[in-house]
Order: structure tokens, then sequence, then C-alpha cells
């Protein structure tokens, strides 16, 4: 059971990130991620491992607390290859452009950015490192630090909600191809999700960010969730990476009014 974990945790970091994992964990895979999504937080909490010790470091050494804020996000960047944020930006591109559904997935699927997408990810960038910026202005550095990981493992959770709730909005997707999670799997990654917040966030920040984390993070994925629905019909690729982003924002910036 544990070697299953952690074996379906590598494979998730490979498939959140650009971290390299080794080629055995690979033999005989087939590419589905019905139960793998299972443990999204947990790669989660990997992904953010490294932006957070930055963040640490350059607080303890009294660095800009925006710099050390957007330095962490550079990093998390790298290390996902931008993923999510490529998804939140063709999201916004093909919602903002597209006068249908038909249209909005055309667009979608055209690599090149437009002016939505864009603005999509300036604000993305600038609401997040405001916000980690205040974060760390009302908490100790340590504190703070947990809150990157808290909100990797909760933002990979509401990916799996996403993607359970929302039928494929194409056949020939890459979220299509992989497979829809199974009920079990995604429930338990959302217990995951909110048990991780709470291990990371409740004791060194206590019980009001708690719930303010969690109550900005379900309500932004619920919403977005609602609003794919009516307006594409399902999810795509592009529609769990936004989810990501926009989980991530939410969360970050209820934390921050919290503190």
């Amino acid at each position: 059971m544990i070697k299953a974990i952690v074996v379906d945790t590598a494979r998730s970091v490979a498939f959140l990130s650009r971290i390299p994992m080794p080629s055995w964990l690979f033999a005989g895979y087939e590419g589905k991620l019905g139960r793998m999504v299972r443990v999204f937080p947990l790669a989660g909490i990997a992904i953010g491992a490294l932006p957070a010790l930055v963040y640490l470091v350059m607080l303890v050494f009294h660095a800009d607390r925006l710099m050390t804020a957007l330095v962490a996000l550079a990093v998390q960047t790298v290390l996902t290859g931008a993923l999510h944020e490529d998804g939140l930006a063709d999201t916004a591109d093909g919602i903002g452009g597209g006068k249908s559904r038909e249209q909005s997935l055309v667009i979608m699927k055209d690599s090149r950015i437009g002016s939505y997408g864009a603005i999509a990810l300036f604000l993305s960038f600038a609401l997040r490192a405001s916000a980690l910026a205040a974060i760390a202005r009302e908490a100790p550095p340590f504190a703070a630090a947990l809150a990157i990981p808290a909100v990797a493992a909760l933002s990979r959770g509401a990916i799996a909600w996403h993607w359970q709730r929302l039928p494929a909005a194409k056949p020939d997707g890459l979220a299509a191809s992989a497979g829809s999670p199974t009920e079990a799997a995604t429930q338990i990654a959302l217990v995951s999700a909110g048990f991780a917040t709470a291990i990371l966030v409740w004791p060194v920040l206590g019980l009001q960010p708690l719930v303010s984390i969690l109550l900005g993070a379900g309500i932004a994925t619920l919403a977005f969730t609602w609003f794919i629905r009516r307006r594409l019909g399902g999810h795509t690729g592009d529609t769990l990476g936004a989810t990501q982003q926009i989980c991530e924002v939410a969360a970050f910036c209820a934390l921050a009014m919290a503190v």
C-alpha cells in the first residue's frame, strides 16, 4: 500500500511538473490517471517544497517581501514548466475571445497567447505575489513559508474535483485520453488536501486562517467549475490548469486577509 502511494505520488509529480523521475516508475504504466489523482495533493506538497524553502531562506535574511514572493513563484513556475499558467492563459483566451463553445475550444487549442491570456497571467502573478508578501508581513517566516505547500496541496485537490465533476469537453483532448478520475479517488484527494492544509496551517497560523483558506479555495473552485460547465459543457486540459491557478490565487488572497 505504501509503495503504491509512493509510486503514484512520483508519477503525479512527473505529470504535474517538470521534475524528472526515474524511468522505472513508468514501466508498464498506461498513462491513465483515474486512481492516481488521489495523491495529487501529496504531489503538490512535493512541488511546493523548494519554493517554500527559497521563500523561507530569503525572509530569514530579510530580503524584500515582494521580491521574495516573486522569486518563490518563479521557482515554482520553473518546476512546473508553467503547466498550469499555460492552462489559465489558454482558458482566458478561449472564454474571452470565443463567441460560442466551439469557437472557444478552437481558440484554446491555439498555442499563441492573446490579450485575455496575458492579462490573466499578469493578474495571477500579481495577486499571488502581493498575497505572499502580505502574509510575510504578518506571520513569522516559517509559518508564512508553510502556506506555499499547503496551497499547492489544496489546489491540486481542486484539479481532481474539477476533473471528476465535468465530462470531457472534447474527445481527443489530453484530459479525456488520461481517463476520468473515479469518485473514490476524488474523495480521497479532497480529504487529503484538506488534511494536509490543516496540518500545515492550523498549528502555526491558527484556526481562522485555516477556515479562510479552505473557504476561499472551495468557493473559487466551485464557482469556476460551474462556469465552465455552462460555458464549455466540460473540462479540458487547459481548464484543469486554470482551476489550479484560480484556486491558488483565491487561497493565498484569503489567507493574506486572515492572518
